[in-house]
């Protein structure tokens, strides 16, 4: 699958896998919805909002309300492929979102996933 056809992909398509991976070790909805708005500042009815009117991920992240300023923070591995190591500005911020669903699902604490001091 090229990026492009990625990058149209429907947000509202692939949230529905988000919240299977997430519920299906014990997470909660709640917390997947912390991670998102960590990573782009969509409140909750933001999240509904481009849930309902099925935007792309293009869309998603060009029109989110802040992209965190700790991105770079966002290390690892998804697919195979280091996320610091994404050229493709756009396919980075898809790879971080990724990156933060997989550390959910696997358990990591909320502090290490949203990458604050403790």
């Amino acid at each position: 699958m090229n990026n492009e056809r990625v990058f149209a992909m429907s947000f509202a398509g692939v949230y529905p896998h988000y919240v299977a991976k997430v519920e299906k070790k014990g997470r909660s909805v709640e917390e997947l919805h912390e991670v998102i708005a960590w990573l782009t500042g969509y409140t909750a009815e933001g999240l509904e909002d481009v849930i309902a009117d099925k935007v792309s991920f293009r869309d998603f992240f060009e029109d989110a309300p802040r992209l965190n300023p700790n991105v770079a923070l966002i290390t690892g591995v998804v697919c195979g492929i280091r996320v610091e190591d994404i050229e493709d500005p756009l396919m980075q911020k898809i790879r971080w979102l990724d990156k933060l669903v997989d550390e959910l699902a696997k358990g990591k604490k909320m502090e290490k996933i949203l990458r604050t001091a403790v």
